[in-house]
């Protein structure tokens, strides 16, 4: 498998030959388990839904949750194992013009790390309940870190080309 399900290249796209061999490895410390089995399925951005989902630890990092109780919010890495990964421009079916990957938030990148802030709704054993992820079911996750609203929030931030799109369109930018 090529790692493109669903995707394909889009005219205007640009694709890189990547090198043969990773330069890190990482070790998957559980599963999210979504509704969503193929893409079309996902929402665009975990925004989009409020879907309950479940977050499953590997046993062996089960102690690594302790502390968490309390907590509203967390950040999850996880790894898009279905997405291309040689997509260098891509082309967004609601913007149609090209773009860089790095200006994109899609999953398609060199290396598919995704992250949600998502709402923490409860902890049982090694499972969390959380609302806040776009991916498919069965994606292998990285990370959990809390969400700190005093470090992690910039109100002010602005992605340039998104303002220009939104100005063009006649959309109020808030």
């Amino acid at each position: 498998m090529d790692g493109t399900t669903g995707f394909g290249v889009r005219p205007g796209e640009v694709t890189v030959e990547l090198p043969a061999t990773p330069d890190a490895g990482l070790h998957f410390i559980g599963r999210l388990r979504t509704p969503w089995k193929s893409r079309s399925e996902c929402p665009r951005n975990a925004r989009e839904s409020q879907a309950v989902c479940t977050v499953e630890v590997d046993p062996a990092f089960r102690p690594a949750l302790e502390g968490l109780e309390g907590t509203t919010h967390l950040w999850l890495l996880y790894f898009m194992d279905k997405a291309p990964r040689n997509l260098v421009v891509q082309v967004p079916k609601q913007y149609g013009r090209g773009r860089g990957t790095f200006a994109l938030r899609s999953p398609a990148r060199p290396n598919p790390i995704a992250m949600s802030a998502v709402r923490l709704l409860g902890i049982e054993d090694a499972r969390l309940s959380v609302v806040g992820l776009d991916c498919l079911d069965g994606t292998p996750l990285l990370d959990i870190k809390p969400y700190f609203a005093s470090t992690d929030c910039f109100p002010e931030a602005v992605v340039g080309w998104h303002v220009d799109y939104a100005r063009e369109r006649g959309e109020q930018q808030g």
